[in-house]
């Protein structure tokens, strides 16, 4: 869902600046820079956010703002952190702007809604799962990665659709025809996709995944 000037008032489109500001500096200052330091991370981090870049231009939609894409924020914040994994799909769309020829002044309020709301989702997941959940390598697929996967598309196309209805952009009637009858197929290829790769690197590359801990999830399990 890429919204775009126009389709949003000015008012809401100025007020993503700070909060996005403010949310990327503290997730630059948080961030373990450290992880970058090995040649092999680095260039899995970069080439991830260059892979959710070519994933991000494969969109199909039917009016301007109402578009589907897979969103890649539940992997990447599974691979890297919450934090790098802000900064990685803010590259991302700072690329995608770039290319698409897609407004600048919605860009902060594009990465809050495609970027930082399923990071944070995922976190929030992630932390309630290790907290009161079985550490086991399942969960951490099923409910970590896929359902959290679908969840966070889920949510970002609710908040989207809930601020163009808001703001008399479309009718409710519009969206619910038009739209929402093609979520849940969005949501349940975002799940597959989150799911599938998390899975495949937990058992073949778990040092692209540093949420991951074999130790935790598969040792006398």
């Amino acid at each position: 869902m890429n919204l775009s000037v126009g389709l949003l008032p000015d008012l809401v489109l100025w007020s993503a600046h700070p909060i996005y500001g403010a949310l990327l500096g503290y997730a630059v200052l948080r961030a373990p820079w450290a992880r970058l330091e090995r040649s092999e991370n680095l260039h899995v981090f970069l080439g991830s956010a260059v892979a959710l870049l070519l994933v991000w231009s494969l969109k199909a939609g039917i009016n301007p703002g109402l578009d589907f894409h897979l969103l890649g924020g539940t992997l990447f914040t599974l691979m890297f952190g919450w934090e790098l994994a802000l900064v990685g799909v803010s590259l991302v769309m700072l690329g995608f702007t770039a290319f698409s020829g897609a407004d600048w002044m919605s860009f902060s309020l594009n990465i809050l809604l495609m970027g930082a709301l399923p990071v944070l989702v995922t976190q929030g997941m992630l932390w309630l799962a290790l907290r009161y959940l079985p550490h086991h390598f399942f969960i951490y697929v099923i409910v970590n990665a896929y359902l959290c996967g679908g969840l966070a598309m889920g949510l970002t196309v609710v908040v989207g659709s809930t601020l163009l209805v808001l703001s008399g952009t479309y009718s409710f009637a519009k969206i619910a025809n038009a739209y929402l009858p093609f979520a849940p197929f969005m949501i349940f290829a975002e799940g597959f996709f989150s799911g599938m790769l998390a899975a495949g690197m937990a058992l073949m590359r778990p040092e692209w995944i540093t949420t991951f801990d074999d130790r935790r999830y598969l040792v006398g399990k």
